[in-house]
């Protein structure tokens, strides 16, 4: 079910058992978003490498047990368990909502601190926690912001095409609530029922301008763009990715000058801190290409947790019960944790979020289009 511990740093040449352990949830497999997965691999481990460099955790090194979720929720729960088996001090990681909410649920339940890297759905759990923290911002504030791009950029007639989940469902809803009082219209198109020429057909229909990916990447993701863009009909139709399917190299690749001018969010500020700019150029060194802002959410995840092992020792409840006390520079900015209305876990409140697209003049540039 799961990969082998993988060790980070100087703890990889530890055996006496002395190693302070944090579990990781990465999805390294399809059907999970592998690409992410490996940004979120790449943070964690730098940071693990710093800290260890820096004499550990109070002289002990800080190791890592990567489990792959491969986007599956049921994996994820069970990967939870083992991991508290094992006495891991907490857990980090993940990037698809469903997979997160279902290892914060477990994990709440087992009592093991989780600091959820990259999933945005608002309920994380469906009671308030103290066991579980959160770097990057609700699904809720990311799409608000999004949504006012779209009234902006003079979209009131946006479709979405959507497969079922409750993360998408999610995003339908929230778009509806803050399109539709300001005479928006939100029509759901079901990509469960339709392929991507149907698609098309329902968009010149319903006379839709703006057409939003709340799909998987890249199927149905991929083939929807290339069916759109080659529909002489919606020439004039903006095609929006809010949940950030353009931010990585693939979808490049896959769809060249096509996967161009598709605004998507990510959680990046206009410029990185001090810290940021170092561990930008490590990490493009590492990846071989440009960080995503993935890769940053898991180098501040392990940033935050050794903060907190160093300063309040390894037992779980007491890791849970510093959440309200982080003060760390990150990547991003400031992190703290507070209680936010409506949320149910500890939230780093102030995420920075932007709305950037690629150029079409160079698809490997991004533009910044929005930011809140």
């Amino acid at each position: 079910m799961s990969t082998s511990p993988t060790p980070s740093g100087t703890g990889a040449a530890r055996a006496d058992g002395s190693a302070v352990r944090i579990g990781a949830l990465v999805p390294l497999t399809r059907p999970g978003w592998v690409e992410a997965g490996q940004h979120l691999l790449a943070g964690l481990e730098l940071a693990v490498s710093e800290v260890n460099d820096a004499d550990g955790i109070a002289g002990r090194p800080l190791e890592l047990v990567v489990r792959d979720t491969a986007a599956d929720p049921e994996r994820a729960a069970a990967a939870v368990e083992e991991l508290a088996g094992l006495g891991v001090a907490a857990v980090a990681g993940e990037y698809h909502s469903v997979v997160a909410r279902a290892a914060a649920a477990r994990a709440d339940a087992v009592g093991l601190p989780y600091l959820c890297s990259s999933a945005v759905l608002d309920a994380l759990t469906e009671q308030p926690t103290e066991w579980v923290a959160r770097l990057c911002p609700p699904q809720s504030r990311g799409w608000r912001i999004y949504a006012d791009l779209l009234l902006d950029a003079g979209h009131s007639r946006i479709a979405v095409a959507a497969q079922p989940s409750v993360y998408w469902a999610a995003g339908t809803r929230i778009l509806r609530d803050c399109l539709t009082p300001r005479g928006g219209t939100v029509v759901e198109l079901d990509m469960s029922a339709l392929s991507p020429a149907a698609l098309c057909d329902e968009l010149a229909d319903k006379r839709a301008t703006a057409l939003l990916l709340l799909v998987g990447h890249p199927d149905p993701a991929v083939p929807i763009v290339r069916s759109v863009r080659s529909d002489r009909r919606l020439a004039e139709v903006m095609i929006g990715a809010p949940a950030g399917q353009p931010e990585f190299a693939e979808w490049a690749a896959l769809l060249g000058d096509d996967g161009a001018a598709i605004p998507f969010l990510r959680y990046l500020p206009e410029r990185l801190t001090p810290l940021g700019a170092r561990v930008e150029k490590t990490l493009r060194e590492r990846l071989a290409e440009t960080p995503s802002f993935v890769a940053f959410e898991g180098y501040d995840t392990v940033t935050v947790l050794a903060d907190v092992l160093r300063s309040h020792g390894t037992d779980r409840a007491r890791t849970a019960a510093a959440w309200p006390l982080v003060d760390v520079e990150g990547t991003r900015g400031r992190i703290r944790f507070s209680r936010t209305p409506g949320i149910s876990v500890w939230q780093w409140a102030s995420t920075p979020i932007q709305v950037v697209d690629r150029d079409p003049a160079e698809p490997d540039r991004f533009r910044i289009l929005h930011a809140g």
